[in-house]
């Protein structure tokens, strides 16, 4: 259940001037792009793939290698190579080897992150890891109506290294508490609160599987129920809602 209108968290984000926005699984679906790829699949002989588990694996393998990296110091990779590479670990996993599912086959699956659908009186704006190519590519096909995309790969820096939020703030050319940072992932949001920016915390039925909700809803300047049982009135329009009501 998403928390409650309070008149201290609208006055919470009634500065907010720009909105930072974590791009997959908070505004584009993810899950369902990648479902509908594997449908044409080859059969596996002897087993019966489940797409959606199967996609949450990947999603969470990418997810481990990305922060992973982040902790070694290493720079933010190319998503593309992250995804192959968790892709032909699970493969390997499962006894598919290229005689079932090809090279053709693979670039094909990774290809299908870049095609998602959408799930916006503010600067909107991406802050997300990955290549810039990749953001193009997911705000085209979900006719997402961003301003701007600042892609880890553009700024050499991968959240949530705190260096990455700081230079949006620079950017944006505004104060901390003018930017909220939007975002599925509550790890993204931790980050962003340390350099000063409010957080809205968008729930999302894909995302961060391990964290405790109740837990959530008081921990951000804002906690928004996204999942898909809301409704038409439930996560980005929701948060329309509440920016338009701050700034009255």
């Amino acid at each position: 259940m998403a928390q409650p209108d309070t008149k201290s968290t609208v006055n919470a984000l009634s500065q907010v001037r720009s909105l930072a926005f974590d791009l997959m699984g908070t505004c584009a679906d993810w899950h369902t792009s990648v479902c509908q790829a594997l449908v044409s699949s080859p059969l596996v002989p002897g087993q019966d793939i489940d797409r959606s588990r199967f996609a949450h694996r990947w999603r969470a393998g990418f997810f481990r290698h990305i922060l992973d990296a982040f902790e070694r110091g290493e720079q933010s990779p190319d998503i593309d190579i992250v995804h192959r590479l968790v892709l032909d670990h699970m493969l390997e996993d499962l006894g598919v080897g290229m005689e079932i599912w090809d090279e053709r086959e693979r670039r094909r699956l990774v290809k299908a992150w870049h095609k998602q659908t959408a799930k916006l009186t503010s600067d909107r704006v991406v802050l997300a890891n990955g290549t810039t190519r990749l953001q193009l590519d997911i705000v085209s096909s979900a006719a997402l109506p961003f301003h701007a995309l600042f892609s880890s790969q553009l700024l050499g820096l991968s959240k949530p290294d705190l260096a990455i939020y700081k230079r949006l703030i620079q950017l944006l050319d505004r104060r901390p508490e003018e930017v909220a940072m939007v975002a599925a992932h509550a790890y993204d949001l931790r980050a962003a609160a340390q350099v000063g920016m409010r957080t809205v915390y968008i729930r999302r039925d894909t995302e961060d599987p391990e964290e405790d909700m109740s837990q959530l809803q008081h921990e951000f300047d804002w906690f928004i129920d996204g999942r898909s049982a809301g409704g038409a009135r439930a996560g980005l329009v929701r948060l329309a809602e509440i920016m338009q009501r701050s700034l009255q």
